[in-house]
């Protein structure tokens, strides 16, 4: 069976930051964690603004600052979008073929506007699997969301795996 055809365009439209919903929140997620899945991830960068973050703190210090600690993934919006063209790339030898992914995503929470930022925390379990393994990725996310072009779109995204340490796992080489 084929994957489902899915387009940013279906994120959640809203007039403000103020009239949106959790279950617009949720749309939004749902639709990131499909787009990862189905690997249409040229897709998935497009419900990014330009100026987008994508953080992966170490696993002995989820709390660190990006400006001051050493992360494992720490991506600007050019080096999402350069991350994506990698994954897509049959060089890519860690994700070709692609991994089996399941993006599960929970405990959705609005907790605050800041100035055109709307915070947003998640729970997540990432479901990896490859050349006869499983891995699994568990932990919360953290986003500050932004309404542009009457879109809501993600402008921050961190990623805070309650893993202790990346074994089994050995790597982050799918998008979480």
């Amino acid at each position: 069976m084929s994957p489902l055809v899915i387009s940013p365009d279906e994120a959640p439209a809203v007039a403000s930051l103020a009239e949106t919903t959790r279950a617009d929140v949720e749309d939004l997620l749902v639709l990131e964690a499909e787009l990862l899945d189905d690997w249409a991830l040229d897709e998935w960068a497009g419900l990014y603004t330009p100026d987008a973050r994508y953080v992966v703190p170490a696993t002995d210090d989820r709390d660190g600052d990006p400006d001051h600690n050493l992360m494992l993934i720490d991506d600007d919006g050019l080096r999402l979008r350069s991350r994506v063209e990698r994954l897509k790339s049959r060089k890519a030898h860690r994700e070709y073929p692609h991994s089996n992914t399941r993006h599960l995503v929970s405990n959705i929470r609005l907790r605050a506007i800041e100035g055109d930022e709307l915070l947003v925390t998640a729970a997540f379990a990432v479901f990896r699997y490859r050349n006869r393994q499983a891995v699994h990725y568990v932990g919360r996310y953290r986003y500050r969301l932004v309404v542009a072009g009457n879109r809501l779109m993600i402008r921050h995204k961190r990623v805070e795996l309650d893993l202790t340490a990346l074994r089994p796992a050995n790597d982050v080489a799918i998008i979480l």
